[in-house]
């Protein structure tokens, strides 16, 4: 009978090219991974892996294991799948992460909602504006706003959001309002992280450096702020919406909106996605798509 030992552990290293992201993954401690790899290659009588200080790698014979290795345990998880499609009740644990003003105000509460459909999954939210690594972390899915970089997950386009410019209209009376991006220059801009605002002219992206009299990393900040009448900032739709709708801020150069901002779904590239996380992402599509943020 064939000895399944070692085997979960060699894909897990194999695909995260570490010992500790794969004992996260798997939710066992490094020493375990690094003794069922070590049983693994005795009882095999070969060399699976190149180990570094700072990487490790497959050897040939390994990628010809891997290979064999990842379709048996597809199979595997395809005949789970289709098991928990016939339950039709997912259970374990969905980790996720978002940021954090977007994660409290909209993806929290739909989560909450995803968890009464399905009692009997536990849901492990964190909140973070930074940019975790999945497999290293162990989280099943990440929600990530604006464009996105080159990665090796998979991602899934949920909705969009609007990136608004806008000022109140006590300031707009006392000092104008601009027109062209560069009538920028003679305006208070309060500005967040980046020392630049983003725009779309001719088709094309761009962007305008700003400077103001305020800084700061919150959202809310900004906006309270841009009420008051201190200057214009550029925000997002879920901080300044409910105030450009009833008229407590204007917005500005609308002509210049980018219109790609996209919400997504990213996940670890597997051939099958886990029910759980298939489901989550089918819902959030639901509740997102082509909706403003």
């Amino acid at each position: 009978m064939f000895n399944w030992e070692g085997v979960s552990e060699f894909v897990a290293v194999a695909e995260a090219e570490s010992f500790t992201a794969a004992a996260k993954r798997l939710s066992i401690s490094t020493a375990q991974v690094s003794r069922q790899i070590s049983a693994l290659e005795t009882r095999l009588g070969t060399k699976l892996f190149y180990r570094t200080t700072r990487k490790v790698s497959t050897t040939e014979v390994g990628r010809v294991y891997y290979q064999h290795c990842r379709q048996v345990l597809d199979g595997l998880e395809e005949a789970e799948r289709a098991i928990t499609h016939l339950q039709s009740t997912p259970r374990g644990t969905l980790r996720i992460t978002a940021p954090v003003t977007y994660g409290e105000g909209t993806i929290a509460p739909l989560l909450n909602d995803f968890a009464c459909q399905y009692p009997e999954l536990t849901i492990d939210l964190h909140l973070t504006n930074n940019k975790v690594d999945l497999i290293e972390e162990g989280f099943d899915l990440a929600i990530r706003l604006g464009k996105l970089e080159d990665s090796s997950m998979m991602a899934k386009r949920l909705g969009a959001r609007i990136i608004y410019v806008c000022a109140s209209p006590d300031y707009l009376s006392r000092f104008g309002r601009p027109d062209s991006l560069s009538e920028l220059d003679a305006h208070n801009c309060l500005k967040g992280t980046l020392d630049y605002w983003r725009f779309q002219e001719g088709g094309k992206s761009r962007n305008i450096r700003v400077k103001g009299s305020l800084r700061c990393n919150s959202g809310h900040a900004l906006t309270d702020a841009a009420l008051k009448g201190l200057g214009i900032v550029q925000l997002p739709d879920y901080y300044v919406q409910p105030y450009l709708d009833s008229g407590q801020l204007i917005p500005l150069l609308t002509q210049f909106t980018e219109n790609d901002d996209g919400i997504y779904a990213l996940y670890p590239h597997n051939r099958h996605l886990s029910p759980k996380v298939r489901l989550l992402v089918d819902f959030l599509n639901e509740q997102l798509q082509d909706k403003p943020a």
